[in-house]
């Protein structure tokens, strides 16, 4: 096959050709590693031929094994905040640049045992805070189908690495809306799992209450397969749960029987909805309807908090997971000449950038004395109100539906001197991982930005119950099927058989 035919497979399809003798995994991990990153998606990648791609040593306790699912030497591309042994682990920040840690995360371990290869290390917003990929100290990433458009975040690289055939596939963490946001912009799938369905150890913390790690890749069966592999109860997270009855390989052909929640001031109707997003949204509704399935209204008083409600409650947990990095035991070391108060200062000055400091600040002032009860606090009691209301909406359906992003991909700039405009990038994503609940982000189609210009992917959002991820792959799997173009990768049906046994 040419290297064009392989880069075109998706993951299971490769999978299959490997199983069946038709394809080497050496042949396929080598004709990623041999293409051009012209998209700043990678920091660290391995070099085609490499037998030390695999950071994950012998010799581990696992409570649970990944499953009966073999990935053969498939390659995948890991987000660079999963800790990597003996691979530089930077967090798209200044203050780990040379950092190389003496473990692997489990989720790496977990691909690592069912076969999987590291093909690379991909550029991220510094410590996950950032829905541009503009963050990163590293440079930014750009959007694989306009370079003078963001990729969005803090995902960007995985995201980009997938929809610029970098990578079959890739994992990253979504602790807003940080694998959805991405995905969407970039035109391809994006799940956020059920908060503690996959283990958090060995990822670097941004905000230890939303981090979640998910897969990115080119169709939902990818998404499927991939999460079966992550899924997981670890010892070494005691968040971490896996889902009791494993994932399977979704198959549903219509949506015959299950109702989509459509909240009306929550949707395509919330003012800062681009037009086009708007008509994307609307016309993936209508092949809701062709496949069977109701649409009924539901109501989340709750959920337009939700964006306030997070940059509170996120960066109060941020600041004090990041004053570990004092230039004492790892990373960055500036000023120690000078005392350890300086060196406290000059390290965190030079390491940190503008959106990880304006984060922290915001954190430390919101857990502060006196105003702990009035911001945080507060934000915690609308967390609450916003997980009621999901309780409460899938009462009367199976799914709630929206749109992944307002916007399509926005220019490289536009946002960087308006916090407030950049964060409502997330107004859509925020309220499901305040609420724990899975979500998927799949392809819509495309739309014009409000502005003129090139047409650009839409996303439309899925939210189930908490560990409905089975059913929520399966209707997402038909819904894929409906709206993309006869064809494409992901319009093709995928393998069967790939995790029988699994679970």
């Amino acid at each position: 096959m040419s290297a064009a035919e392989l880069l075109s497979l998706t993951a299971s399809q490769a999978l299959s050709r490997i199983e069946a003798g038709e394809l080497s995994s050496d042949e396929y991990f080598d004709a990623y590693a041999e293409t051009e990153d012209g998209l700043n998606a990678y920091l660290w990648r391995a070099d085609a031929g490499e037998e030390g791609a695999n950071p994950a040593g012998p010799g581990r306790e696992a409570e649970e094994p990944a499953g009966s699912v073999s990935l053969r030497g498939l390659p995948v591309a890991i987000k660079d905040i999963f800790c990597t042994e003996g691979i530089e682990t930077t967090a798209g920040s200044a203050i780990l640049a040379g950092y190389r840690p003496p473990y692997t995360a489990t989720a790496v371990e977990r691909l690592a045992d069912a076969g999987a290869r590291v093909l690379g290390k991909t550029n991220m917003d510094e410590f996950a805070m950032g829905s541009s990929n503009e963050n990163s100290a590293f440079g930014d990433v750009l959007n694989p189908i306009d370079h003078q458009r963001v990729p969005g975040g803090s995902s960007g690289g995985s995201a980009a690495a997938v929809s610029g055939g970098l990578a079959p596939w890739a994992i990253g963490t979504d602790t807003g809306g940080s694998i959805r946001q991405p995905a969407a912009l970039c035109g391809i799938v994006g799940l956020k799992p059920t908060y503690g369905a996959i283990s958090r150890y060995g990822m670097i913390a941004f905000a230890s209450s939303l981090d979640q790690c998910g897969p990115l890749t080119r169709d939902v069966t990818d998404a499927a397969l991939l999460l079966n592999v992550l899924q997981g109860r670890d010892p070494r997270d005691s968040t971490s749960v896996g889902i009791a009855d494993g994932v399977e390989l979704p198959s549903r052909e219509d949506l015959g029987g299950l109702r989509f929640g459509v909240a009306r001031d929550f949707s395509h109707e919330t003012e800062g909805v681009e037009r086009g997003v708007a008509a994307s949204f609307k016309a993936t509704l209508d092949a809701i309807e062709r496949l069977g399935g109701e649409l009924v209204d539901v109501q989340l008083p709750s959920a337009e908090h939700g964006l306030s409600a997070y940059y509170v409650i996120a960066p109060a947990e941020a600041s004090s997971n990041l004053a570990r990095f004092d230039g004492v035991r790892y990373g960055m070391r500036n000023g120690e000449e000078d005392g350890l108060l300086a060196m406290y200062e000059r390290t965190r000055a030079a390491g940190f950038g503008p959106e990880v400091k304006r984060r922290i600040m915001l954190g430390t002032y919101a857990l502060s004395s006196g105003y702990y009860d009035a911001y945080y606090g507060q934000a915690q009691k609308v967390r609450t109100r916003i997980a009621q209301d999901f309780a409460a909406a899938f009462a009367s359906c199976d799914f709630i539906v929206t749109p992944t992003s307002p916007t399509v991909a926005f220019e490289r700039g536009a946002r960087t001197d308006n916090p407030l405009a950049m964060y409502l990038s997330d107004y859509f994503t925020v309220p499901m991982s305040l609420a724990g609940i899975p979500a998927i982000s799949i392809p819509a189609g495309n739309a014009e930005p409000d502005g003129g210009g090139p047409e650009l992917p839409v996303g439309f959002q899925i939210a189930g119950p908490a560990f409905s991820e089975t059913r929520l792959l399966d209707a997402a799997f038909a819904l894929e099927q409906e709206i993309l173009p006869v064809g494409s990768s992901a319009s093709r049906p995928g393998p069967t058989g790939l995790m029988e046994g699994s679970g």
